[in-house]
């Protein structure tokens, strides 16, 4: 399998000027570690994760710097820190460059590149603009159902496709993801409510070509996003 074929195509993002708040609200509301910065045009700028806040939190939260070790510290790393610490938007704050996959890698080379780099996630990108996010968990969804030698087909991506697409438009809910083998629907995620479950597997159901959907969906935790 490849990066199309387990990534979750529709991606919680920011601008570069969205303010940090909104950003820390985002991660809370959305169960999500870490969001992409992307232009316009949907060109892939950087990341805003939640250990950039947290080491925000921790930086502001420290003592000043005494004057002798500010002067043999200060320059063009100082600056950036400060920057970081005392930024209010995804501009400010973000990590970049950003490494990012395009498409077709497979699944074992995007596991390699995530033991390699220590991060959980990594962009996926198409003629640099951001078309969906592989993380470890969608790695494990995928390779808990694929023999390591085989492929998804070009069927088992068109569904993927239509379906996540069907969930978007129709259910408008970003929180689950869909693994699609040999006609097999998969569906992992968070889900608000006993309904919207339902609905997500009815829609899987309901899809042509889908021979049997096995639901791996869970209800949120009450209270969850909840500051």
């Amino acid at each position: 399998m490849r990066a199309v074929d387990v990534m979750t195509p529709t991606v919680i993002s920011v601008s570069p000027e969205t303010g940090v708040q909104e950003i820390a609200r985002l991660l809370l509301d959305h169960h999500i570690s870490a969001v992409p910065v992307i232009d316009d045009d949907q060109h892939l700028l950087g990341m805003v994760s939640e250990g950039d806040l947290m080491g925000r939190a921790e930086n502001q939260a420290e003592k000043p710097t005494p004057w002798w070790l500010a002067l043999v510290s200060s320059g063009p790393e100082t600056a950036a820190s400060y920057i970081k610490t005392h930024g209010h938007t995804a501009r400010d704050i973000m990590s970049h460059p950003v490494v990012d996959v395009e498409e077709d890698v497979c699944v074992a080379d995007i596991a390699r590149l995530l033991e390699k780099r220590h991060i959980k996630r990594v962009p996926v990108t198409r003629d640099g603009k951001l078309v969906g996010i592989v993380s470890r968990s969608n790695l494990l969804q995928g390779l808990a159902i694929t023999p390591p030698a085989s492929e998804g087909t070009g069927d088992d991506r068109s569904l993927r496709e239509a379906l996540s697409k069907e969930i978007e438009d129709k259910l408008n809910t970003v929180r689950v993801n869909v693994i699609v083998k040999d006609g097999v629907v998969e569906l992992w995620g968070l889900v608000a409510s006993d309904e919207e479950m339902k609905a997500v597997q009815l829609a899987a159901e309901n899809q042509p070509g889908v021979k049997r959907v096995e639901n791996n969906m869970s209800r949120m935790p009450l209270g969850f996003g909840a500051l």
